[in-house]
């Protein structure tokens, strides 16, 4: 629910026009070849009976932790967004939210930048700053799964072969990224002094300095002891209301899943939104949700089942509170014609 339009990693600038076209066609052949491999040998009147027989109070229940999270998560961008200027939760809430209704409907994450316009022209901040601290939080967000699943993993048998095999990949990415908001932050000098060896026209020298210098900025919040210990402990909250959300929506099902699989599967559908993927991530939910349940011992039908489930829940919360979100905001249009572009 709250895994499938937040789901961490995979953010990018929006690709222009051909490009846009190329990563369409490819996003789609991608998902309709996950379809394909999901959905083969199922047996629809099972699945069917699975969601007619769904317990509604659960699934209520899964989508009040699904709105607790989404109001977490924007409190913890707050903390990285009140740095030098101060905004109110609710302000931060609907760009988060406006945010996340874009992801839902627009592709290639351009949600991000829909959040980030609302943000900059609501204040002093730069548009790279506030873009640098809303990708910096969805890659401390991938750090935290992949780091935690990585433990998991060594418990579990049997597990997914292969999001062992990435995890192994992607906890060394996640170690990196640590030292890249470890260190980086401090190369402001360094990365000055090679722009201004490199032959280029002025203007374009000086925008690319200011440029520099706001990721820095946006990197250097993380430098703060008060705001990291905040940051971590929101982090491992929303998380953990993001598995209870899971556990809720299959437990409605009749799937007990516990906690560490809860885990796995937020973690596969954010190493899945990696990928090409249409807006929503259909085919790309559906091969995840799959390929990490059934070896724990959920059926193919009943794991496809859950996947639908969530996924329209997940939508059905996304324009709960998306669309009133960006309805305060009087420039909703230009908002997602920046992001669009």
């Amino acid at each position: 629910m709250s895994a499938v339009i937040g789901a961490p990693a995979g953010i990018g600038r929006p690709p222009r026009p051909l490009k846009r076209i190329a990563y369409g066609l490819l996003s789609a052949a991608l998902a309709a070849v996950l379809l394909y491999y999901s959905l083969r040998g199922v047996e629809w009147a099972r699945v069917w009976t699975t969601i007619t027989h769904a317990r509604w109070q659960y699934l209520v229940a899964a989508c009040l932790t699904t709105c607790c999270a989404f109001f977490l998560r924007s409190f913890r961008w707050r903390i990285l967004l009140n740095t030098d200027v101060h905004f109110d939760v609710l302000t931060v809430f609907v760009a988060t939210m406006a945010g996340y209704l874009g992801n839902a409907f627009l592709p290639a994450r351009a949600g991000e930048f829909v959040r980030t316009y609302i943000i900059s022209s609501r204040s002093s901040l730069s548009k790279t700053y506030v873009l640098t601290t809303a990708l910096s939080e969805r890659m401390v967000d991938a750090i935290a799964l992949v780091l935690a699943s990585s433990v998991v993993l060594l418990g579990v048998n049997p597990k997914p072969a292969w999001l062992g095999d990435v995890s192994r990949t992607t906890a060394l990415i996640a170690g990196v990224g640590l030292l890249t908001i470890a260190i980086v932050p401090h190369t402001g000098d360094l990365v000055e002094r090679l722009l201004r060896r490199i032959p280029m026209p002025a203007g374009l020298r000086d925008r690319l300095l200011e440029l520099a210098a706001q990721i820095l900025l946006g990197l250097r919040t993380f430098h703060s002891p008060g705001r990291l210990a905040g940051f971590a402990f929101w982090t491992v909250v929303v998380w953990s209301l993001d598995c209870v959300t899971v556990m809720l929506g299959a437990h409605a099902l009749g799937l007990d899943l516990p906690f560490r699989v809860a885990l796995l599967l937020l973690t596969g559908l954010g190493l899945g939104s990696a990928l090409p993927s249409t807006p929503g991530y259909v085919g790309i939910y559906q091969f995840v949700t799959v390929s990490v349940l059934t070896p724990f011992g959920v059926s193919r039908d009943a794991a496809l089942a859950y996947s639908f489930v969530s996924q329209a829940m997940g939508y059905v919360v996304v324009l709960i509170l998306g669309l009133p979100a960006l309805y305060r905001v009087k420039d909703w249009r230009q908002a997602i014609k920046g992001a669009a572009r």
